[in-house]
């Protein structure tokens, strides 16, 4: 069934670039919907706890290590302390896309914030790692959850047109948060129990989202879906002005009546037997675990780990240091909330894995010249400035990318199983890379892992070019075209159906 406008309606899609086009009056910017601007900050406080999570532990290892003898003889204990957090988010994002498309976005979020928060507590109170490592289990749970909702809940929130900045605003949130979390880390360094300190502050701000969105409404999407339209209608009202709120209307009618043709229970093997959906979920899921192997969160889990390794000992410098690197990931997301709304998903992804190639090098070649047995300081600065030269590159591109890429190339109906499956393939891959980091920096070298995820930041590059689209200012039924006519195009050859896809 091909989607065609309502009678009587614009002639135009709602939302699509000939829409915008016809009436530009009706094109809304970022800043010009203070509602829309409310509903993205309170659930991208989401995203700050998922930040907070990933950044506080490589400072706090620093210290459990001092407090456990145990953790600090191994570096296998080390490695689930922090993975452990991982395991629990592969748990909750793989029920959140259930949970989501069951009961809505804010009872998500609200779930989220609970388990979130009692993990804090737990962790805070250990009386030895494994308590800890329980902790961490609970917290990753939280995390999981809130990873998939956020975006979601977001994207079916915001116009079009400014879709992939709003989106992009969650993963700000999630670099804020790392940022946040070094800060932290930074303060407690002199505070006695500093490492409990700062697991325990991470409950804080999932208590402010509980009590935030308890004040918020569902998103306007699921509940049309639910059939509660008039509450759906009355936020959407709060969105868009009157001209513009009844083609809205009227697109997600000419939705719902299809969707009412397929089954109302969405199950994960159903994702695998559409065609559309099968290749939409392979660029989603894909994009997710190059995300993961290309080494962000490596960076960001043992950066301090990383600055002493190049040969600052001090764990105070090392904190500073990873400060640093925090804010430029911070300031190169908000870099990026411009960029993929103007230069296109597609284009900034490929432009950020090529300087993340490069940084990558740098980084392998100042451990080759530190393993080498030289003294010279300056490899232990190229290091640090490979770092950030990492980040500058990532947090632009593939920081917001995939996440954006993901809120929007899913049908209604599959948006949260889908969302779920492939936000659980970014937490397995996480997971992969933090649990065998160190290990196999200390049985290869740390140049050579370098060198190991510059070649798969290459295979990236090859991914995105030939398997992604381009959504830039696409409504989400033009996106769905997409995957209609790549799956029932003039070839069933599955590599000619994957065919570059930014010509829209």
């Amino acid at each position: 069934m091909t989607i065609q406008p309502s009678p009587g309606s614009s002639g135009f899609l709602p939302g699509s670039s000939g829409y915008l086009d016809m009436f530009p009056e009706r094109r809304m910017s970022y800043f010009s919907n203070s509602y829309v601007i409310g509903l993205t900050v309170a659930a991208g406080i989401g995203g700050l706890l998922f930040g907070y999570d990933t950044g506080v532990i490589s400072g706090a290892l620093l210290y459990i290590k001092d407090e456990f003898e145990e953790v600090n003889q191994s570096s296998f204990l080390q490695e689930t302390i922090v993975s452990m957090a991982l395991v629990g988010a592969i748990i909750g994002a793989a029920g959140g896309g259930w949970i989501n498309d069951a009961y809505g976005r804010k009872k998500a979020t609200l779930l989220a914030d609970i388990v979130f928060a009692a993990g804090s507590v737990v962790m805070a109170a250990a009386p030895n790692p494994y308590v800890l490592i329980l902790g961490r289990l609970f917290v990753g749970l939280g995390v999981g959850i809130a990873s998939v909702t956020a975006p979601v809940y977001i994207a079916e929130a915001s116009p079009s047109e400014v879709r992939g900045g709003l989106v992009s605003t969650n993963v700000l949130m999630i670099t804020g948060g790392q940022f946040l979390s070094y800060l932290v880390n930074l303060a407690f360094t002199e505070v006695p129990g500093t490492w409990r300190w700062m697991v325990g502050v991470a409950g804080v701000p999932a208590v402010i989202q509980f009590c935030i969105m308890l004040c918020l409404p569902e998103s306007p999407r699921w509940l049309f879906m639910k059939d509660d339209k008039a509450k759906a209608i009355a936020i959407l009202s709060k969105i868009y002005d009157v001209a513009r709120l009844q083609d809205e209307i009227d697109h997600l009618s000419i939705t719902e009546e299809e969707e009412c043709q397929k089954r109302n229970d969405v199950k994960i093997s159903d994702v695998f037997k559409s065609k559309e959906i099968r290749l939409a979920f392979l660029v989603g899921a894909g994009l997710q675990a190059f995300q993961q192997f290309t080494g962000i969160n490596t960076v960001m889990y043992y950066s301090p780990t990383i600055v002493q390794m190049a040969g600052f000992s001090s764990n105070q410098l090392a904190l500073l240091l990873s400060l640093v690197i925090a804010a430029m990931n911070a300031a190169g997301t908000v870099l990026g909330i411009y960029l993929i709304d103007h230069f296109g998903r597609k284009k900034l992804a490929i432009s950020s894995l090529a300087g993340v190639i490069a940084s990558l090098f740098i980084l392998a070649g100042a451990f080759f010249g530190k393993s080498s047995g030289s003294s010279n300081e300056l490899y232990g600065w190229i290091a640090v400035l490979g770092l950030a030269l990492y980040i500058a590159c990532f947090s632009p591109g593939m920081g917001p990318v995939p996440w954006t890429v993901n809120s929007e190339i899913y049908p209604e109906q599959y948006r949260g199983i889908c969302g779920g499956m492939s936000a659980t393939v970014n937490w397995i891959s996480n997971l992969i890379v933090a649990q065998t980091f160190l290990s196999i920096a200390e049985a290869v070298g740390t140049g050579s892992t370098f060198l190991i995820l510059a070649g798969i930041a290459v295979l990236a590059v090859v991914f995105v070019i030939m398997y992604v689209p381009e959504t830039m200012g696409l409504a989400f039924v033009e996106v769905e075209q997409i995957w209609k006519e790549r799956a029932w195009g003039s070839s069933s050859n599955t590599e000619s159906l994957l065919e570059q896809g930014d010509d829209k």
